[in-house]
This record gives C-alpha cells, sequence and structure tokens, in this order.
C-alpha cells in the first residue's frame, strides 16, 4: 500500500483529501504545517506528497525547495493542491520541482489521476 503525506492548515481539506485517498487504497499521513511535514517526511518517507501551496509560515512551495535540496528526500513526487489557478501559477510551480498541479477544490478522481501520473 502507498503511503501519502497531505500537507493543508485546514483541516476540512485534510479530512476531504484523506477521506479521498483512503477510499482509493492509500495509506495517509497528515500535517497541518511545513515544519510538521518535513519532520513527517524524514521520519516516514512517503511514496508521495499532496501540499497546500499557501500556508503560514512554511507553505508549500518552501517544503518542495527543503526536499529537493535533500539527496533522501528529492525524488518523492509533489503534489500541489492550491487555489492558485493561473498558468502562471502552475508553470512556476513546476519550474520549483513539483510534479502535478491541481486547483481546489478538487475532485476525488482529480486527486487519485495526479497521484497515479506522478507514481506509475
Amino acid at each position: 500500500m502507498k503511503t501519502i503525506l497531505i500537507v493543508d492548515d485546514l483541516k476540512s481539506e485534510l479530512d476531504l483529501m484523506s477521506q479521498y485517498l483512503t477510499t482509493s487504497g492509500y495509506s495517509i499521513i497528515t500535517a497541518t504545517n511545513g515544519e510538521e511535514a518535513i519532520a513527517k517526511i524524514l521520519e516516514n518517507k512517503p511514496d508521495a506528497i499532496v501540499t497546500d501551496w499557501m500556508m503560514p509560515k512554511m507553505g508549500g512551495i518552501d517544503i518542495c525547495r527543503k526536499l529537493k535540496k535533500n539527496p533522501e528526500t528529492a525524488e518523492i513526487p509533489i503534489i500541489a493542491c492550491t487555489a492558485k489557478n493561473r498558468d502562471v501559477d502552475r508553470m512556476w510551480a513546476i519550474k520549483q520541482g513539483v510534479k502535478a498541479y491541481v486547483t481546489k477544490p478538487c475532485t476525488k478522481e482529480e486527486l487519485v489521476s495526479a497521484l497515479q501520473g506522478v507514481m506509475g
């Protein structure tokens, strides 16, 4: 079973995405901020990460940058899940190392499809 870390500062979003992925056969770990996410990533090495892009203190971009600098975590695929839906935002995130970009509110099908796409 593949393990996915979901990072979002909104409990409602964490709960919804967790439900989507649990019912799709994934094991879920959650974090409510970037610092907590980094600690859990180093501890658990998830198969993929779904992160909100805009969060207080340490957002998805900061998580992405930290992980890409560390050889132990650089290959973990990251999916940005954000309300920012302009093409320029999408392209910028991909240049930062994001493997997929899903806009909120996302459907279960969109999220699962993005995960399948980045994990093969």
